[in-house]
């Protein structure tokens, strides 16, 4: 009992024990070299850890966000809810979140092999942001929920949503794609299935976002760090200005903790760190990632021939390069429309997710334009915001409360806002 303690407590209660540990089997089932077993189990759990460092940055930055936008809009109380920190999280559930997404992996694969859905899910980052959005759904929900019970629903559910979110995308790709090799396993599918379905009825398929010529001076567009640094930079800009000539005495406490510094310097940079904070995340991300999915992806070859790979949402850009810019444009917009009317109706401040909203926009828009040309990009664009807006809301005022880290608020994606709530009604229904 003591070696069995020892080993629930040091191995499946360190996730990035565990997590390492997954990818040490994954390359040892591929028989990979010493150097590769060594190389992909160790990057994977210092990407893991970075993960940790990356959200104490970003929360840095939302700690002048949130109650500078608060004091704009004269809210009494605060509205971001209090969220768990990263680290925090991942030592009370990561363990639970990486068995889920082991055991969702394999009920993925056992789905692909014995239906005709043949999609393996293998964008990465996303299996784990998913994971840990429904983790803390669902303990919201049922508290006393056991371990294992946790892991087990996390785990079907996530099994079902690999295998059957790619399919439902997959008519609309294969015009995107002209073929039917690869598939969309991303987070963004409802708002992409959505873009298409209001590009087909309100758009105008003749007048292709692609047929536009995009000045040379607006590729920085395609860079998600210099869009979130600017959109960013842009809205603490705004807040700062509005609260230097507010004068009320919680605005002037406000610009006290700038310091010497001036307040607009200052929250220019806060800005900065945001997207900094962001940057390290998706680094650490992309290191446990690139070695969490090739070993996956081996173990699911043997099993599933002629299983079509369900990959990152990027895999679409390519297809209509303008339609991702006219799709993150019509996002940006209606981002800061929902800002201001979530902040003057419901006295909520969203904080807009420019990492969702660049990669989920510009997917919905390359599909938008699919069936609706420039029209369909920009509608697809602006329907992600507002999925995003209003779910953000929702989730953290009725379905996540302190159960999530607070990378939670700009990690919740498109399909986290549309799913969460039924898991949290099937939680509280079963446990």
């Amino acid at each position: 009992m003591d070696v069995l303690y020892w080993i629930a407590t040091n191995i499946f209660g360190t996730p990035a024990i565990l997590l390492g540990f997954i990818v040490l089997v994954g390359l040892l089932l591929q028989k990979k070299s010493t150097s590769q077993l060594v190389s992909g189990t160790f990057k994977a759990i210092i990407g893991f850890l970075i993960i940790g460092a990356g959200s104490d940055v970003i929360v840095k930055a939302l700690n002048v966000f949130e109650p500078m936008w608060k004091e704009v809009f004269g809210l009494e109380s605060g509205s971001l809810g209090t969220f768990m920190g990263q680290e925090a999280f991942n030592s009370k559930f990561g363990s639970a979140v990486t068995l889920a997404m082991l055991l969702g992996f394999l009920i993925n694969v056992a789905l692909a092999r014995f239906t005709r859905f043949k999609f393996i899910y293998l964008t990465g980052h996303m299996m784990f942001w998913t994971s840990t959005i429904f983790a803390g759904v669902i303990v919201h929900a049922a508290s006393g929920i056991s371990i294992w019970k946790l892991v087990l629903m996390i785990a079907v559910v996530l099994g079902v949503y690999w295998t059957f979110q790619p399919a439902l995308v997959q008519p609309f790709l294969r015009k995107i794609t002209g073929n039917d090799n690869i598939a969309l396993g991303h987070t963004s599918a409802s708002v992409a299935l959505l873009a298409a379905l209001f590009g087909k009825w309100f758009g105008n398929k003749n007048n292709d976002s692609e047929k536009i010529k995009v000045p040379k001076g607006f590729e920085f567009l395609r860079d998600s760090n210099v869009i979130t640094a600017l959109s960013m930079g842009i809205l603490f800009l705004i807040g700062a200005v509005i609260l230097s000539t507010k004068g009320t005495p919680a605005a002037a406490e406000l610009i006290k903790q700038s310091g010497d510094q001036n307040f607009i310097i200052y929250s220019i940079i806060q800005s900065f760190t945001f997207a900094g904070g962001i940057a390290i995340v998706l680094m650490g991300v992309r290191m446990f990632i690139g070695e969490l999915v090739p070993a996956f992806n081996g173990i699911a070859t043997k099993l599933v021939p002629g299983a079509k790979p369900a990959l990152d949402a990027p895999v679409v850009y390519a297809y209509a390069p303008n339609a991702v810019v006219l799709g993150f444009l019509g996002a940006f917009a209606g981002a800061i429309i929902w800002l201001l009317v979530l902040g003057n109706t419901v006295s909520y401040i969203f904080v807009p997710t420019m990492i969702v909203l660049f990669f989920h926009g510009a997917t919905a828009g390359v599909f938008g334009n699919s069936t609706g040309g420039v029209r369909g990009a920009v509608m697809g664009g602006f329907i992600t915001a507002t999925v995003v807006a209003w779910g953000q809301f929702l989730m953290v005022r009725f379905f996540i409360g302190s159960t999530v880290p607070d990378t939670a608020m700009w990690a919740a994606d498109s399909d986290m806002f549309i799913i969460g709530p039924i898991l949290s009604f099937l939680a509280k229904l079963f446990f």
